[in-house]
């Protein structure tokens, strides 16, 4: 399954399904997959993970681009 770009930010500061992800507790699923930095066009290893948010289970793959910088990516 291909995994899509959808946003990046900085640590602490980033919206995803309309909230800011860092304000919910992610589950680390144990599955990682491979993206590609929408800018740069570097792959990278992310974890994906796994958060509740308003009754609902959502999954993203998410990691760190650089310091402090992460991005976020779903699944298509």
């Amino acid at each position: 399954m291909a995994w899509k770009f959808k946003t990046s930010g900085l640590d602490g500061q980033c919206k995803l399904f309309g909230v800011n992800i860092f304000d919910y507790d992610w589950k680390n699923t144990g599955r990682r997959v491979k993206v590609q930095d929408p800018i740069y066009g570097q792959d990278h290893i992310f974890e994906v993970w796994q958060a509740e948010i308003d009754g609902q289970i959502r999954c993203f793959a998410a990691g760190e681009f650089s310091n402090c910088v992460w991005g976020f990516y779903l699944e298509n």
